[in-house]
């Protein structure tokens, strides 16, 4: 586990430049090698994308890791003749998402992927990460990368100001069998939480199974079941007597009824869903409904919940803040020329260009 630090500043333009024709060849060489789909495979990987931020110089702790790596890899792939297309960034960039991915599929290239398919794709992950699996981090980052044959892969982030912390999630659609089981390909920050409510987890299947059921009955019916948990959570005058040892399996945080969006679940009443991903679809429900939902499961039904925290290097060039040591210009334009002669061999049908890609490893530390 590396550490995902909330860090201020921004990459100096003399490093963004030099990252993005650095990262231009990275890709391009994967493109080359292994193909379109690599590169997503590449980019849904944690560690991977992590040691690509590494090597394009940015910090090793930082929650910028993820948002200039991620901003490089999208200046990089839309500029490029290569069948890949980024969509999304950073606060409102990440909500234009709907639009910025119509846009790119109007050329021929990409017109023929379901844009509609996709948008749902990239809702529903940052549905997922807000509301199935609460830790305390809430989304601003969020991009999705995408094929001309509508595979994808969705980098977000969420940060956690009263921590100081920022936690990444990977998304592939290729190993996606579920949006709400297991569906991620690595979750990665620097602090793993004692008490997180994961309904990802396969291990709160039979929560998801009766929250649905909760979902389609009436909404007073739930509003009646939180009026008895929150009576269960009472202190009892057992509590104060010395050196009595409650359960701890009894800890129940009181979902308050003003905090359920009632509206959400009138909708999901009315259009009695089947199971829990489109339950986690209905618009407004958040975070507090879900809770409130897995709450009265557990506590009123028996259906277990996770609260387990599903939370699961390399520098080549330096960090722009210095750490571990300052960027080396020289070696880093050094390595720029390396892959771009490279690459450009390899247009060429150059046979022997993954004897030279191996060469890069001995050149940088040069």
């Amino acid at each position: 586990m590396f550490e995902l630090r909330l860090h201020g500043g921004k990459a100096p333009p003399w490093l963004f430049s030099r990252m993005t024709r650095l990262g231009k060849g990275i890709l391009e060489a994967i493109y080359l090698e292994y193909g379109t789909e690599e590169i997503l495979r590449r980019l849904s990987d944690p560690i991977w994308f992590q040691a690509l931020s590494n090597v394009l110089g940015y910090d090793w702790d930082s929650s910028g890791s993820t948002t200039v790596t991620a901003a490089v890899v999208k200046d990089v792939l839309n500029s490029s003749d290569l069948d890949v297309r980024v969509a999304g960034g950073k606060g409102l960039r990440s909500r234009r998402i709907p639009s910025e991915i119509g846009e790119l599929c109007r050329t021929h290239v990409f017109d023929k992927i379901d844009v509609d398919k996709l948008v749902y794709s990239s809702r529903m992950s940052a549905k997922v990460d807000t509301a199935a699996i609460q830790a305390g981090f809430q989304i601003y980052h969020h991009v999705m990368i995408f094929s001309n044959s509508g595979k994808w892969c969705v980098v977000q982030q969420g940060m956690n100001p009263s921590l100081k912390s920022a936690r990444r999630y990977h998304w592939l659609s290729e190993k996606l069998s579920s949006f709400v089981e297991e569906p991620h390909t690595g979750i990665v920050g620097d602090k793993s939480l004692a008490r997180v409510l994961d309904m990802t987890s396969v291990d709160s299947k039979e929560s998801r199974k009766v929250s649905v059921e909760i979902a389609d009955e009436n909404p007073e019916s739930l509003r009646r079941s939180l009026v008895s948990v929150r009576t269960m959570n009472q202190s009892r005058l057992v509590d104060w007597i010395e050196g009595y040892q409650p359960d701890p399996k009894r800890f129940m945080k009181v979902i308050y009824e003003g905090r359920v969006n009632w509206d959400a679940l009138k909708a999901a009443y009315e259009l009695k869903p089947s199971d829990y991903e489109q339950l986690l679809a209905i618009r407004g429900m958040g975070p507090a409904t879900i809770r409130a939902l897995s709450l009265v499961a557990e506590v009123i039904y028996d259906a277990k919940v996770s609260w387990k925290d599903p939370i699961k290097y390399s520098f080549a060039l330096g960090g722009k803040d210095g750490i571990p040591y300052p960027v080396n210009r020289k070696v880093y334009d050094k390595t720029i020329s390396f892959f771009e002669n490279t690459i450009q061999r390899a247009k060429i049908g150059d046979k022997e260009r993954v004897i030279l890609l191996k060469r890069l490893k001995g050149l940088v530390r040069d």
